[in-house]
């Protein structure tokens, strides 16, 4: 995968959106998913909440690449897309936004749909926003590295001074240390316990995964 980072939404959060435009009302509703069976179940659980309405148009983003939208009987590419083009272009990813559409008994026109549909989805995220419900996601390496005590508080400055933290320290024997770096960042201290040991330092480099950092 090539990005290093996404932003995604609090999880449990719930962000809403409301636009109206010529008596039509669409309602736009932003979470947090994992997967795309969670997408399904919240797509489903909207369109029961909103069972009386004319759309329930769905767009998620995974990320892991995957990424699904329907225009849900709106004219091709006038719902679904706008949707998921305001998801891009936020970098948003681990989404699923769907948006409600009472009809307001005059034709928008295919222009006036990507309009409602944009403006709801962004009004949606100024809310996440507002509620400081964003997260940012980055690409993160953990090193393992089990440390004698003389050496604990050299490699605890040697973490700080390459960027990383150290995410947990289990004190017997030796010292066993994790650590977490900006994925990249991570072999500038490998490089460095390789100068400092004789070979008896030897770190364990786990795969890189998102997480806060």
């Amino acid at each position: 995968m090539s990005r290093l980072s996404y932003k995604t939404l609090a999880s449990g959060f719930e962000a809403t959106g409301i636009y109206e435009d010529r008596r039509s009302r669409f309602i736009a509703q932003l979470t947090h998913i994992v997967s795309e069976d969670e997408a399904n179940d919240y797509i489903a659980g909207v369109r029961a909440r909103y069972h009386d309405a004319r759309h329930n148009v769905p767009a998620w983003v995974l990320s892991d690449g995957r990424e699904r939208c329907s225009d849900d009987g709106e004219p091709s590419r006038t719902a679904g897309m706008p949707i998921l083009e305001v998801l891009h272009g936020a970098g948003l990813a681990d989404v699923c936004c769907v948006v409600t559409r009472y009809f307001g008994g005059t034709l928008l026109g295919p222009g006036g749909l990507v309009r409602a549909y944009t403006a709801a989805t962004q009004i949606a995220l100024m809310d996440a926003e507002k509620n400081n419900s964003l997260v940012e996601m980055r690409l993160v390496t953990r090193v393992v590295l089990s440390v004698p005590y003389t050496r604990y508080e050299r490699i605890c400055h040697m973490v700080s001074d390459s960027g990383g933290k150290i995410v947990r320290s289990d004190f017997g024997a030796e010292v066993l240390l994790a650590m977490d770096f900006k994925s990249g960042e991570e072999a500038a201290f490998v490089d460095a316990l390789r100068e400092l040991g004789s070979g008896d330092l030897v770190p364990t480099v786990e795969a890189p995964r998102f997480d806060t950092f």
